[in-house]
């Protein structure tokens, strides 16, 4: 029988890529977007972690969800450091978020204060993309825009606590192999990861309606 970690990362394989390979998301890692269309992105990314970490504390002694509350993942003052760079030190004033992002957020939320074992699917499907495909993000960014390397504007993609990411992404799906929960419930979270995708999905493509690309 497969482990927990392998059945999510093979049920959600499709919406991965299609995430990756949606148009707004080919347009910005193919450096036909501006620097523009890249801090609105992380603009709605502020939405969604503020909803996944406000909740963090309060779920860190839960028994399903309390392993997965590791303050070396927590991207909140990164962001927020990166906004400040991208948009000026009045970033707070112009931030809003998408109707697509505020269902992603509200969803998030939702989860983090009633139901521990889908809040811990859509920690999976963030924390750990970020951690990886994200550095390809960072990569582009430094070299089409020009900003600093791990610096300011990229700081959301640098886990400077983690010092070995192959490492860390093995003990989290070890973590994920050792949920305590039956086989309904593991259904359920990964049904709840498909549908993490899938309102990631929507929000890029809200961004790609946002930002065409003109012919």
């Amino acid at each position: 029988m497969d482990s927990f970690s392998t059945v999510i990362r093979a049920a959600s394989h499709e919406q991965h890529k299609e995430a990756n390979t949606s148009t707004f998301m080919s347009d910005l890692l193919g450096g036909r977007l501006g620097v523009d269309a890249y801090a609105r992105y992380t603009e709605q990314l502020w939405f969604v972690y503020e909803a996944l970490e406000a909740g963090a504390e309060r779920l860190a002694a839960d028994p399903v969800a309390g392993p997965f509350v590791r303050p070396e993942l927590f991207r909140l003052p990164s962001l927020e450091r990166d906004l400040a760079h991208l948009r000026g030190p009045g970033w707070r004033a112009g931030l809003s978020a998408l109707p697509a992002t505020e269902a992603y957020a509200a969803r998030v939320r939702e989860c983090a204060e009633r139901w521990p074992g889908g809040y811990v699917a859509h920690h999976y499907t963030r924390y750990l993309g970020d951690l990886s495909g994200g550095q390809i993000i960072r990569d582009r960014a430094e070299r089409t825009w020009g900003l600093a390397k791990k610096g300011d504007g990229v700081r959301f993609y640098v886990f400077e606590a983690i010092a070995n990411p192959a490492a860390f992404k093995r003990s989290y799906r070890e973590l994920l192999d050792s949920v305590r929960a039956d086989e309904l419930e593991r259904q359920r979270v990964v049904a709840e990861c498909k549908r993490a995708y899938a309102l990631n999905i929507a929000v890029l493509r809200a961004l790609g309606e946002e930002f065409p690309l003109s012919a």
